[in-house]
């Protein structure tokens, strides 16, 4: 990343960002007199109403509608008032660390639950599990605490102590726990793998200030092992720092390449370009995305498409083309808002319509995870030409240059998947609390592990004691999707990411393609080529278009 003007901030401002995006955070700005005089009409108005309204009223929530108003009014989804424990977990996820025990926790059952203990933590290693229930901190009773309360507890400063107790199933004292606070780092990267054939697979789940780092490692261990090609799965990646899209995206462009380009109506437009050469120029590489990749995970996308240094497989992205900027605000929240748009090296935006439904869930084709999906109309879509030659659409979202479905079931199994999602969060703790109960049961279970038709019966008594009216008929005619989400919990609770992604990898089509093309590949051109958008062929067909492959010309 070049240490000019990638690295440039305009004066007094800090790039930050969350999950949702790229942003600023800046010093908030002086109100002119004539919005001074409109603050002051609302307060008379909030103070009548104070003072002779018929019935009491609560003068801060008035405020509070006030404000969240304002904002709504803007009409942007993106745009939103933070209160100070939403701000908080935003700074954490994109710092990637925080002072605490390590647990991932959610409320289950009016319980502050354990999801997952973080791998390396003190909550890992002094043997917390998921599906524990958090039922004291510091000999106090939290039941009936919410999560976000309770997990604020549990955080502070490195070294210092903390005293949990703790419920598990078919134990029935309260356990005792008390574990010293570390720095927990959260990994952008949970792991790394080398696939058949030399093929390396490295996911990236978000975009906080150690991403860049922990791919650059990724690489260099899968290097050591003999990588000849490359996967980068970015599906679900809802995005994160700015400037983390822009130094992951410099790993794999030449010194000088356009990365993205940041206009805003405040200031002048902002070009971050790649500082240096890129260590594996020769590497053929694939980018996978989803509708679930946004903002950041869509820079680094957008970039290497243009670039023509990854062929993209799979769905279009969220098309979340604009950047935030955080003014805190007075009484301790902070106001998120839309104050720029972002654009490709070849000049897109793909700023998706807020308005525009992203999926037809009712007609839309169902995925063996359980997600509707559907192609969108790419009709209308404004046509660009990458640096290659290759033909590459704006408009919402980053287009693949290979369309490829996720696994689906058929009509009569959608239909029914449907029905057990229609449930809502019981069925995902459902299955959470039979993953715990099973691998209790089952504590010398091995990877290849089966779900089968009795398991599938155990689980859906597990539904029927959480109050789930879904009858054993319609759970086993979605018993294709039940079984997958099943084992998938399972050998996430067993062996963690690395062990659900070997569990699912036979189950996952757009993988399979992205290996299946890297193994025929020599290089990136060989990719594109064999994918069918060969590089020059928008720019070939323009010419002929207009006479240029005519030889009387």
């Amino acid at each position: 990343m070049s240490k000019g003007k990638a690295l440039a901030v305009p004066g007094a401002v800090a790039v930050l960002a969350v999950a949702s995006g790229g942003w600023f955070l800046q010093a908030d700005m002086g109100l002119g007199a004539n919005l001074y005089v409109r603050t002051r009409v609302l307060e008379e108005v909030v103070t009548r109403i104070e003072r002779h309204f018929v019935d009491e009223v609560d003068v801060e929530g008035l405020y509070d509608a006030a404000l969240e108003g304002v904002v709504g009014r803007l009409g942007d989804p993106n745009s939103t008032l933070l209160q100070a424990p939403d701000w908080e977990d935003m700074r954490i996820r994109t710092h990637g660390e925080y002072g605490g025990v390590g647990l991932e926790v959610a409320d289950r059952d009016s319980f502050v639950t354990v999801v997952a203990p973080i791998p390396g933590t003190p909550g890992s290693r002094a043997g917390l599990r998921p599906g524990d229930r958090i039922v004291e901190v510091e000999g106090r009773s939290v039941v009936g605490r919410g999560t976000d309360e309770v997990a604020h507890i549990l955080r502070g400063k490195p070294g210092t102590g903390v005293r949990m107790g703790v419920r598990r199933h078919g134990v029935e004292r309260i356990i005792p726990f008390e574990i010293t606070r570390e720095v927990i780092q959260l990994k952008a990267v949970p792991f790394a793998a080398l696939l058949e054939g030399g093929v390396g697979y490295v996911p990236v789940e978000i975009f906080n200030e150690m991403t860049t780092e922990e791919v650059r490692a990724g690489l260099d261990s899968l290097g050591a092992e003999g990588m000849t090609s490359l996967v980068l799965d970015l599906r679900r990646n809802r995005g994160g720092l700015l400037l983390e899209g822009v130094g992951l995206a410099d790993l794999f462009l030449d010194a000088g390449s356009d990365i993205v380009e940041v206009r805003g109506r405040a200031s002048p437009p902002e070009n971050f370009r790649a500082g240096g050469a890129q260590a594996r120029p020769d590497l053929p590489m694939v980018v996978l995305v989803d509708n679930g990749s946004a903002s950041a995970a869509e820079i680094v996308a957008g970039a290497l498409q243009d670039h023509d240094r990854a062929l993209l497989i799979g769905a279009a992205t969220f098309g979340k083309g604009s950047v935030q900027s955080l003014f805190p605000v007075s009484d301790g929240r902070v106001l998120k808002l839309t104050t720029a748009r972002w654009y490709t090296p070849s000049g897109r935006s793909i700023q998706k319509d807020p308005h525009e439904q992203l999926v037809d869930i009712e007609n839309g084709a169902v995925s063996l995870r359980g997600e509707v999906v559907r192609p969108p109309d790419l009709s209308d879509r404004p046509g660009y030409v990458s640096a290659g030659g290759r033909a590459v659409l704006g408009g919402g979202g980053i287009v693949p240059d290979l369309w490829v479905l996720p696994d689906t079931v058929t009509g009569a199994e959608a239909e029914a998947v449907r029905k057990l999602f229609a449930v809502g969060g019981d069925y995902v703790r459902g299955l959470q609390s039979w993953a715990v109960r099973y691998l209790q049961a089952h504590p010398d279970l091995e990877p290849g592990f089966a779900v089968t038709d009795a398991d599938l019966a155990d689980f859906h008594r597990t539904l029927a004691e959480r109050g789930v009216k879904i009858s054993l008929a319609s759970l086993r005619r979605a018993s294709r999707t039940v079984r997958y989400h099943l084992g998938s919990e399972i050998a996430l609770q067993a062996w963690e990411d690395r062990g659900r992604f070997l569990r699912n990898a036979g189950h996952d089509a757009q993988l399979r393609r992205a290996v299946e093309l890297l193994l025929a590949a020599g290089s990136q051109q060989d990719l594109f080529g064999l994918a069918g958008t060969p590089p020059g062929g928008a720019r070939a067909a323009e010419d002929a278009e207009a006479g240029g492959n005519d030889p009387a010309r």
